[in-house]
């Protein structure tokens, strides 16, 4: 992003290749407002019609969270392909659009094209995170059949992950044994995900175990095995890998949310006392408070992983680093305006209910990007269905 800056003060003109790799970052970073910038340099440039421009421009209003945008640039691209309709399918997947991605996938042969490798990783994250089960084990049956393309490492991880947040944990762990491959960490990581969500202590204890076989040094395993055991009340356990993690200098991420005002980011902790409007912030939050409690929202604490009191609980859910992130949010952003927050961790599910009210409380847009998917919440739902 630099050397593009540096590149236009200079007065050299970019290319489609310079383009897309510029928006290719803006959509890793999830950069909206630059990507927006960038746009409407393509749009001056006229390479907006580039094949491999446009797809970029797909790609980064996808992972920015702003899928109506996506859809739009597709519809209006003069040619697509097979780049586009990936993205197009990578963008439904992200943002729980599962049934979409499919009427996109039937399209996409419509028109010609023939599905690749990424097409179906593509299409089998969007069941997965849109509960398609059987969708997405048809689809998978059809790669080599249909489409002569053999399953790779990423396919089998994408159907272990579709068979684990579905709660079919065991089917899940048959199917990784059943495979021509060596279980990778992607598969074991999503089943131990599936055994933290749905509660199967032993079965996440033998996923972790084999994950530590393949990268020991890994702290996102150490602390879901944690949680895991939290969540069992099976404190001993617990105390036992924290102290694993310590004597091995192992250190827990500690969970970060951020949101852009006037292209400058405002980062959040839990509890976080830092930010010159924390006052502000803390009092919002207060007076929501009442609000809450009346439309029926009550802190779930089977989320705080701690041996602590009920009422210590509640008062650790309260300042989540998201609910900070929103109230700053809210404090600082006009209305109308979405309000985009970014979490380095999954949202958990006492914070993902306490934004869907606040959804419909303050009659905002609120969209969240997690390590999961983007959750678009407004008037008391969410586009996930509650299905994360």
């Amino acid at each position: 992003m630099d050397i593009y800056g540096q590149m236009r003060q200079e007065g050299i003109e970019a290319s489609e290749y310079i383009f897309s790799s510029v928006l290719k970052a803006c959509a890793s970073l999830a950069g909206l407002e630059k990507g927006r910038q960038i746009h409407s340099h393509v749009i001056k440039t006229r390479f907006d019609s580039d094949v491999y421009v446009g797809s970029a421009l797909v790609d980064m209003y996808g992972k920015s969270g702003t899928i109506d945008d996506a859809c739009q640039l597709f519809d209006k691209m003069p040619q697509r392909n097979v780049v586009s309709w990936n993205a197009m399918i990578a963008s439904c997947a992200q943002h729980g659009h599962g049934k979409k991605a499919l009427s996109f996938f039937e399209k996409m042969q419509f028109d010609g094209f023939m599905p690749n490798y990424i097409t179906f990783v593509c299409l089998l994250t969007a069941c997965s995170h849109a509960g398609l089960v059987e969708k997405g084990m048809c689809y998978f049956n059809s790669m080599t059949r249909d489409y002569g393309i053999v399953p790779g490492a990423e396919h089998y991880a994408c159907i272990v992950d579709l068979l684990g947040r579905a709660g079919l944990l065991v089917e899940a762990e048959e199917f990784m044994k059943s495979i021509p491959l060596k279980p990778t960490a992607s598969m074991w990581g999503a089943l131990l995900g599936a055994c933290r969500v749905h509660g199967n202590t032993e079965l996440g204890r033998r996923a972790a175990e084999c994950l530590f076989e393949l990268d020991p040094h890994h702290s996102g395993t150490h602390v879901l095995l944690s949680n895991i055991y939290a969540a069992a009340s099976r404190w001993d356990d617990v105390a036992k890998a924290r102290r694993v993690m310590k004597d091995i200098g192992m250190k827990k991420e500690p969970g970060r949310s951020w949101i852009g005002v006037k292209n400058k980011e405002h980062s959040f902790y839990a509890n976080d006392k830092t930010h010159p409007l924390t006052k502000e912030i803390y009092a919002l939050l207060e007076n929501w408070s009442e609000q809450m409690k009346k439309v029926g929202y009550a802190s779930d604490t089977n989320y705080v992983l701690l041996n602590v009191e009920e009422k210590q609980k509640e008062d650790f859910l309260y300042y989540h680093s998201e609910k900070l992130a929103l109230a700053f949010g809210l404090l600082s952003i006009p209305p109308g305006i979405p309000i985009r927050i970014m979490k380095n961790l999954r949202m958990c599910g006492d914070c993902h209910t306490y934004i869907k009210f606040i959804s419909g409380i303050v009659g905002r847009e609120i969209v969240v990007r997690d390590t999961n998917r983007f959750h678009h919440f407004r008037g008391n739902t969410c586009s996930c269905g509650d299905y994360w």
